[in-house]
């Protein structure tokens, strides 16, 4: 009989500890004590037993039973502050609480409790965080690691190793190389935490497996007064900047394939970026990958959400000639979708952003709360919210929505249209100023986003500033030259909104956008 525990193999008739295929350096006595403790790990084993059996009654002192214990804790990754494997009973002696599988012929099986990641998801691990701060710190470590694999696991995106498997090789050097092979996963996230004079500094990267490159790092800094607050907080920053970090990493492999051997979620990858464009062109080009995905699996929900999310903004940023007709499909693919995307924030966001688009804001409101429900370091959900909160003319709601957002995902791909949410709050308040130098930001850095254009046109012209709201009202007709105030009228989100979208639709007028 073998014992895997974690990532750690251990071989009785052979005498050997391996991981991932290779030997480790250990004393015979040490794999006794594991021995021991492994096939009495129902109960506490006294230190009267451990001398019994391992030094045969000889007369031995607790420094040297206690070296021993530290050796067999250091050998698989343990260690006496942590006691993730072997825990000391003050007064009665040690007992094996980490998981063991019971194997018999196989030396490579998988660690114990690892599920195999599914094929059609990213897989990640959340390494142990070195500890920079000495022993004393290293349950707040633990802590943090705990808390940022448990905010990840709520993303649907991505499957996330267990934490009592990652813990396996906590206190070693390892390649992240040997970690994808060892647990199948594609990406490893590591950490480390230095704690002092009541504050914390973490510094966290996400690695690719493979290639071993950094595909995101951040630092995060703070005071401890409130520890598990604080846990939270870096928690949910750190799964909200990691999710369009695996997102971007997932969509280059997909477009380093042929379009001929995509599967259905190969093709949604590829739509993600046009659908996040706001521009009209690319926004064509993200149903037609949609259309494809659907043409390979017609049941993916997420597929169809999406589709919707395309659908609605060519209603709202006036690229079709018939609004009522592709609203009406929009309707259609949030229907379409159905139960299907009940346990997916994302489709869950995409297709409570159509419903409000189209009008639906009840309906709307119950897709995105179940998202964040879900997920709640969803930075799309919370900046969806935070329209949504527009769109029922709460702008203040909206306001800390949108802040949630951008505090979770700040160099997000649609963090542009947060910003363009912000700016819309400030002017629903009459900050007609406030709101134009965050939309002119936008529209500079964002050339190719035409769809903010009206927006731009009209505060110009209600902060006063005739000659920019013309010219950017002659830029939006060489575009787009059926764009009117009517359209206005027949496709505007906010076009219920009586005040707030009178006073666009008068600033649009002083800069020269026609009737009809």
């Amino acid at each position: 009989m073998q014992y895997r525990t974690g990532a750690y193999l251990i071989d009785p008739a052979a005498y050997e500890i391996r991981r991932g295929g290779r030997l480790l350096a250990t004393e015979p006595q040490v794999i006794e004590l594991l021995l021991l403790l492994i096939a009495n790990r129902n109960r506490v084993v006294s230190k009267d037993e451990i001398i019994a059996a391992i030094w045969h009654n000889r007369a031995i002192s607790d420094a040297t039973l206690n070296s021993r214990i530290k050796a067999a804790r250091h050998v698989l990754g343990d260690d006496g502050a942590a006691q993730q494997l072997i825990r000391t009973v003050h007064g009665r002696g040690f007992r094996f609480i980490g998981q063991v599988e019971e194997l018999s012929g196989a030396k490579h099986a998988a660690p114990a409790g690892v599920v195999p990641p599914p094929s059609d998801r990213p897989s990640l691990v959340v390494m142990p965080f070195d500890n920079l701060s000495g022993a004393a710190d290293a349950h707040f470590v633990d802590g943090v690691v705990e808390e940022i694999t448990s905010a990840l696991s709520r993303v649907r995106d991505f499957f996330v190793i267990a934490r009592q498997s990652a813990f396996a090789y906590k206190g070693r050097f390892v390649d992240v190389r040997e970690v994808g092979k060892e647990l199948a996963v594609t990406y490893v996230v590591e950490g480390t935490v230095r704690r002092g004079q009541g504050r914390v500094r973490i510094s966290v990267q996400l690695v690719d497996a493979n290639s071993r490159a950094q595909l995101w790092s951040q630092r995060y800094e703070g005071a401890t007064t409130d520890i598990f607050d604080f846990q939270d907080r870096i928690a949910a920053q750190v799964a909200g900047a990691i999710h369009p970090a695996v997102r971007k990493a997932e969509i280059e492999l997909a477009k380093a394939k042929p379009p001929n051997s995509l599967k259905a979620y190969e093709f949604v990858l590829r739509a993600y970026p046009d659908l996040w464009s706001q521009n009209q062109d690319r926004n064509q080009e993200a149903i037609a990958l949609l259309g494809r995905a659907l043409a390979t699996d017609p049941g993916y929900g997420r597929a169809h959400a999406l589709l919707a999310w395309c659908l609605a903004q060519e209603v709202a940023y006036f690229w079709c000639q018939d609004p009522e007709q592709i609203r009406a499909r929009a309707l259609g693919a949030v229907a379409a979708a159905g139960t299907s995307i009940d346990d997916d924030p994302t489709a869950l966001a995409a297709a409570g952003a159509a419903l409000s688009q189209c009008g639906d804001q009840d309906r709307a409101a119950a897709y995105i709360e179940r998202a964040l429900a879900l997920d709640h370091n969803n930075a799309w959900a919370w900046a969806r919210y935070g329209w949504l909160a527009l769109y029922r003319d709460d702008p203040a709601s909206a306001s800390q929505r949108f802040e949630r957002a951008l505090t979770l995902s700040p160099f997000d791909p649609l963090a542009f249209n947060t910003n363009i949410g912000i700016a819309s709050g400030l002017a629903m308040r009459g900050a007609y100023g406030e709101a134009l130098a965050i939309v002119r930001d936008v529209v500079n850095k964002h050339p190719q986003v035409t769809s903010h254009h009206r927006l731009l046109a009209a505060l110009a012209a209600l902060a006063g500033d005739l000659t920019m709201a013309r010219e950017t009202v002659a830029q939006i007709l060489r575009v787009h030259p059926s764009a009117s105030l009517a359209a206005m009228r027949a496709s505007h989100p906010m076009r219920h909104l009586t005040h707030y979208f009178s006073k666009l639709v008068e600033g649009l007028r002083q800069a020269g956008l026609p009737e009809t």
